[in-house]
């Protein structure tokens, strides 16, 4: 009789979670509530940890839906590890491109010997989605894929994050009709593309690692002739913004994000560079951010050193300032790290709204 109670129990409680979920998976949306951001992310995830934070925050964020991932670093593990990060968080088909040639590079931190190497570890020990260990050559061309997305999305609907190099943007700038359109590549982004929110210089002016890292004369290229507004996160923005250490002591265990702070920190927070320029592509201005000016443009110099040039004529592109002390900001990026690892435990973070039927749907 023992035995028979203890059955029953087992399959009430299994009916009962049945039930639990299929109606969360079915939950009607507010009346009104806004579409989805639809964003790209094009990343030098390699070296810095703030790029897999920021990748994080995008696939976590229940207003952003991630269409594709783009690598403008070549390693293959910036690949693998991109892929691996998406499927933690419930988005293991998002499609990932890559700069080509592919090597097997990892980073060694020559300069202050105070940082480590995460992107194998992750790739490897999350292994998951498009790009499983071993199949970074599987990943899309990255213009090609730029191309593909662009040309099905809706018109001025698509958001590009830069958040490294600029080789993938150049392509596209400089790429031709193709089976997905026959539009160029600069008419394919007037159409397509909403804003292009970079990474990249210092303001009013300075001297910073994407526009000068790897091919300052791409950096100019992207930044001169892109024609869609553009929004520039300079790196004063982030330097005294520090992010992952509460993230570190509080986050579950089996994060890669939370593995990926401490293979590159051992325990010490970081700046915030890339997790604030993905946050003003998700959100906008909101409580974060103010622009810093209200006409002119960015020059690039062949150096990668960049300066403000004040135009009453140009109106559409924008550099970003803190609207809050940094202690705000950064407890704020924290609090979203926490909430985003939260959403795989509590079994969310594969919420996606089925636009058509305004529902959510569990997927």
């Amino acid at each position: 009789m023992a035995l028979m109670a203890w059955n029953r129990l087992l399959g009430a409680l299994f009916l009962l979670v049945t039930i639990t979920a299929f109606s969360q998976a079915y939950l009607p949306l507010e009346e009104g509530s806004p579409p989805l951001k639809n964003l790209i992310i094009d990343t030098d995830l390699f070296s810095d940890v703030d790029d897999a934070a920021a990748l994080m925050l995008a696939a976590t964020s229940p207003s952003v839906s991630l269409v594709a991932v783009n690598v403008n670093y070549p390693s293959s593990y910036s690949a693998l590890a991109a892929s691996a990060i998406l499927a933690h968080y419930g988005l293991p088909h998002v499609p990932i491109g890559i700069r080509r040639p592919l090597t097997d590079a990892t980073f060694f931190d020559s300069w202050s010997f105070e940082l480590g190497e995460y992107a194998s570890k992750v790739a490897y020990h999350w292994s998951g989605g498009t790009l499983p260990w071993g199949h970074a050559e599987d990943a899309w061309d990255p213009v090609t894929l730029y191309r593909k997305v662009l040309s099905a999305a809706a018109d001025q609907s698509i958001t590009i994050a830069s958040i490294g190099f600029f080789e993938n943007l150049s392509g596209l700038l400089n790429s031709s009709a193709d089976s997905y359109s026959p539009l160029s590549g600069r008419e394919l982004i007037a159409a397509k593309v909403s804003e292009l929110v970079v990474m990249g210089g210092a303001y009013p002016s300075g001297h910073e690692w994407n526009f000068m890292g790897d091919n300052a004369s791409l950096a100019a290229h992207v930044v001169s002739t892109w024609n869609s507004p553009i929004i520039f996160s300079g790196e004063e923005l982030g330097d005294n913004v520090m992010s992952g250490s509460r993230f570190m002591a509080e986050g579950p265990v089996a994060d890669p994000i939370r593995a990926a702070y401490i293979y590159y920190t051992y325990n010490t927070s970081r700046p915030s560079w890339d997790p604030l320029t993905v946050l003003y592509a998700m959100d906008g201005l909101g409580d974060l951010f103010d622009y810093g000016n209200a006409v002119g443009y960015n020059h690039v110099a062949a150096d990668g050193s960049n300066e403000w040039v004040y135009d009453d004529s140009v109106k559409n592109q924008h550099w970003l300032k803190l609207k809050v002390p940094d202690d705000i900001a950064s407890a704020e990026i924290d609090r979203r790290l926490l909430d985003g690892a939260q959403s795989v435990i509590c079994g969310t973070a594969s919420i996606k709204r089925d636009q058509g039927s305004q529902h959510v749907l569990l997927v």
